[in-house]
């Protein structure tokens, strides 16, 4: 490909040609994983259309939402590479998403979707969504976040449940660079595109998600954390399933989590089980909804026996009930759109 492109750039005699080409390199960089349609298909039989993207979900503080795109490109990027998206408040960056194939066609050519979600931070407000590729804008959206509101606790610990929170430790950094690293990690596979389901037979939420949280020290100090996931009352020994079709990336004990098992569902998206007695799974491991991870216990920092649950997507953490009852990667929904 790099001598065809020098030959055409030398002669100086065909630029559609020279055109043809910088574009089969931003395709084949930026659709990898859509195998079902070939480059050759998607530049030749049926031509591009006009670009469009489009956002489906709610941007609400602390839920997930899609970008979808597809067609040519308003203007080509400086060099080939993945597209991404990023929320921009102000001078701010709210959060950025990786583009990936969904393995669907629309009429303006091949569908690609970064999954998303709004900082349970983020006030309401208008703000931009920016769609960059190596670097440049290639097209914005302008967008409304919606509001939303959290409950605030106070939460007494023990002189041992604060020395695990306070007291330096070189390992408890290590695993938190570790599990930031496996949070920004953007690949390329889809696990499901189904629904998702609670991981553990409870009916008690002893903490919802975003709540704003005071922790009371036995020596009067206090510091404050908002609460990334949700809490349910299990007691000791209850069944932890997968909450959705995925690979375990991360089965391991942690000082502050505990037992911990960590799942990756679709690019850029985990589910994560905390406080865990007893771990039933290994790294590289492929589950099902329902696959047993283990078993609801109390370790790491926890006040009892419980499990904590939380979705992070492209890092962020995201209200788990926003992934029951509804598909986020709806493919009809996305088509729908962009064919409209």
């Amino acid at each position: 490909m790099d001598r065809l492109f020098c030959r055409v750039l030398l002669s100086g005699r065909n630029l559609s040609r020279l055109c043809w080409v910088i574009f089969f390199l931003f395709v084949e960089a930026v659709f990898p994983s859509c195998q079902t349609v070939p480059v050759s298909a998607a530049a030749g039989d049926a031509p591009l259309g006009e670009f469009k993207a489009v956002v489906v979900g709610s941007l609400k503080p602390g839920e997930p939402f899609v970008v979808a795109a597809a067609g040519k490109l308003p203007q080509e990027p400086r060099a080939a590479g993945r597209m991404q998206a990023a929320l921009i408040r102000g001078e701010r960056q709210l959060n950025r998403g990786v583009f990936f194939g969904l393995g669907e066609t629309s009429s303006r050519g091949p569908v690609i979707t970064a999954v998303m979600a709004v900082p349970s931070t983020a006030g309401a407000g208008p703000a931009i969504l920016r769609i960059e590729a190596e670097g440049r804008v290639v097209h914005t959206l302008e967008v409304i976040i919606g509001e939303r509101f959290f409950a605030a606790e106070t939460i007494a610990i023990t002189g041992a449940m604060s020395d695990l929170l306070t007291r330096p430790d070189p390992e408890k950094t290590a695993q938190a660079e570790q599990m930031w690293a496996i949070w920004a990690r953007t690949g390329e596979e889809v696990f499901t595109e189904g629904y998702f389901i609670v991981p553990v037979n409870s009916t008690v939420q002893t903490s919802r998600f975003g709540g704003r949280r005071i922790y009371k020290y036995p020596d009067g100090r206090s510091s404050s954390s908002i609460h990334a996931g949700v809490d349910w009352r299990a007691p000791t020994g209850t069944p932890i399933s997968a909450c959705a079709p995925g690979r375990v990336v991360l089965a391991r004990f942690r000082i502050v989590t505990g037992n911990t098992v960590v799942v990756e569902h679709m690019p850029g998206v985990y589910s994560l089980c905390y406080h865990m007695d007893r771990i039933a799974v290994a790294e590289g491991d492929l589950v099902q909804t329902g696959t047993r991870l283990g078993d609801a216990g109390a370790t790491g920092f926890a006040t009892g026996a419980h499990l904590h649950w939380e979705i992070r997507v492209a890092t962020e953490n995201t209200d788990p009930a926003s992934f029951l009852g509804r598909r986020i990667l709806d493919k009809e929904a996305i088509l729908a759109i962009l064919n409209d």
